[in-house]
């Protein structure tokens, strides 16, 4: 059953979703399970609510921002024994598609539904989704009031200008009516320590292979560890986004299946989360294999585990550890092992496990990427340069070597007292899809910004008093010129005020003013492409 039934869904994306909407048989999973997968979307459909949701897009941090490439899918499942049906058990899946990665949002509110749904079928869900037609757009920043059968959950969504590692607390408002409200800590975060706990000693190492984009597979028991584990991963570089693919549960049937396990080329830039015992055959060419066992909070400490060697993975039952021959770039961190392990000796609970390893992760990340920034900056043309006669300069090419060598004054040491080769890692993430698209989205924004500094520039200029010294032919060039600025701006949305905007409109309306009749008449009504 498809609802609301108008959706439009190819066979491909229904095939897919069926798939990946059940465990594998050999998971055993009785009871409830929640997990979320992602998969591609069909080339070629067009959806009318991309454009709304763009413009929300434009206030997320970098990693919470759609990839309108595909969606994610996140399922309630449960199997229970049933004598009355032929197969013996109960088996049903309850799954929510959405191209927003609102994992933690998503999970709670399945949680909500899908019991109930499961007694009372489809007339049900006919009433949560009259809920969610009452939600306000997801709008980043503001505190939201979801209803959903009875509940309200508050939330809030992040936005860019939050300073990464902190999150603005959503209290529980004191309700009048007799709605239960129940407040979301996060949209989008999981359980950080409680996914890392099998293998607690790799996390450094994790980090460089998330960071420079290696091939990672999980083989976890069922898709709840592996879709959590999966999605630890990616979390662990931000705020920097992870651009490759990542699957948090991937399956043999999957439409992709062929393209990601071929021998005849390297393995791809991709993480996946299997649990079919046939992928343990399949991917065992694959460089880096993270194996974990069931995911329990520890109640005593782990013990220390040596990376194993690929050729000791023969299939799922070998022990869980890391199987890998990658030499880690940086010296271990010992610190933070010390202080994870005192939180499990004093039962710390795994919410502050979480934050301490949150934390660590996020300043790792900025302590490699605060050089990288720095020196892409310094590639932004100076503001002088700026004429409102010529086009915008553009930006200084990115030089590998001349990276490298502000690195001896001002490189991470100057942040983290991590000792290693950070040359080496640099050099790895140079050539990696993470370093692609963050250099790209930071040219995008630089390129935009030069743009909105022409444009004030422009506006800075007496335009009236150029006319009158040029020909008729060069003024209502200029006009063509400005009004196509002004699309641009607002097409490209640039980083203007907007009362650049309408002093540059005013302008434009005094220039056509000054000519002729007959040219002011075409110019009013020409719009411009």
């Amino acid at each position: 059953v498809i609802y609301p039934p108008h959706s439009k869904l190819t066979d491909k994306e229904k095939t897919n979703i069926c798939y990946l909407s059940f465990p594998d048989s050999n998971s055993g999973c009785l009871g409830d399970t929640q997990f979320c997968f992602r998969f591609r979307r069909s080339p070629g459909r067009r959806v009318s609510l991309c454009c709304f949701l763009d413009q929300l897009d434009r206030d997320l941090p970098v990693y919470l921002k759609k990839d309108s490439a595909y969606y994610y899918g996140y399922v309630y499942f449960r199997q229970v024994r049933d004598k009355s049906l032929k197969r013996g058990y109960f088996q049903k899946s309850l799954v929510l598609i959405s191209k927003l990665p609102y994992v933690h949002l998503f999970r709670t509110m399945l949680k909500q539904i899908a019991p109930e749904y499961f007694e009372k079928s489809e007339a049900f869900l006919e009433a949560v989704c009259s809920d969610i037609d009452r939600w306000p757009p997801p709008v980043p920043g503001k505190l939201l009031q979801l209803p959903i059968m009875g509940v309200i959950m508050k939330l809030r969504i992040p936005t860019y200008r939050d300073k990464p590692g902190t999150t603005p607390i959503v209290q529980n408002m004191h309700q009048a009516d007799a709605q239960i409200s129940m407040a979301l800590p996060t949209v989008h975060e999981v359980d950080l320590f409680r996914c890392f706990c099998p293998v607690f000693f790799h996390i450094q190492m994790l980090w460089e292979l998330v960071l420079l984009g290696e091939p990672l597979v999980v083989m976890a028991p069922s898709p709840a560890e592996s879709s959590e584990t999966v999605l630890a991963l990616v979390s662990c570089i931000s705020p920097l986004k992870y651009c490759s693919d990542f699957r948090p549960y991937f399956t043999i049937h999957d439409s992709e299946f062929k393209e990601y396990t071929t021998r005849t080329q390297a393995p791809p830039s991709v993480i996946l989360g299997v649990t079919n015992p046939f992928f343990a055959k399949t991917l065992q060419h694959w460089p880096h294999i993270i194996r974990i066992g069931d995911i329990k909070l520890p109640g005593e400490v782990p013990k220390q585990v040596k990376v194993k060697k690929l050729k000791n993975l023969k299939t799922l039952d070998s022990k869980p550890g890391v199987y890998t021959s990658y030499k880690p770039y940086l010296n271990k961190d010992e610190e933070i092992v010390k202080q994870l392990q005192k939180g499990v000796q004093q039962k710390r609970p795994t919410e502050a496990q979480s934050v301490i390893l949150r934390r660590y992760f996020l300043e790792l990340t900025e302590s490699f990427i605060i050089p990288l920034e720095r020196y892409v900056a310094s590639l932004m043309p100076l503001q002088k340069c700026i004429s409102p006669w010529k086009s915008p300069p553009q930006l200084r090419q990115f030089s590998q070597d001349d990276f490298m060598k502000t690195l001896e004054k001002a490189g991470p040491q100057l942040t983290s007292g991590l000792k290693g080769d950070w040359i080496g890692l640099y050099r790895h993430f140079l050539k990696s899809p993470n370093f692609d698209g963050w250099f790209r989205s930071r040219q995008k924004e630089m390129t935009q910004k030069l743009e909105a500094l022409h444009l004030e520039a422009l506006c800075n200029e007496n335009l009236v008093f150029w006319s009158q010294k040029h020909t008729e032919v060069e003024t209502v060039d200029l006009v063509l010129k400005l009004k196509n600025k002004l699309l641009q701006a607002d097409r490209e949305h640039l980083p203007v005020k907007t009362d650049t905007l309408k002093k540059l409109q005013t302008h434009i309306n005094d220039i056509i003013l000054a000519l002729p009749d007959d040219l002011q008449d075409i110019l009013l009504k020409t719009g411009t492409t």
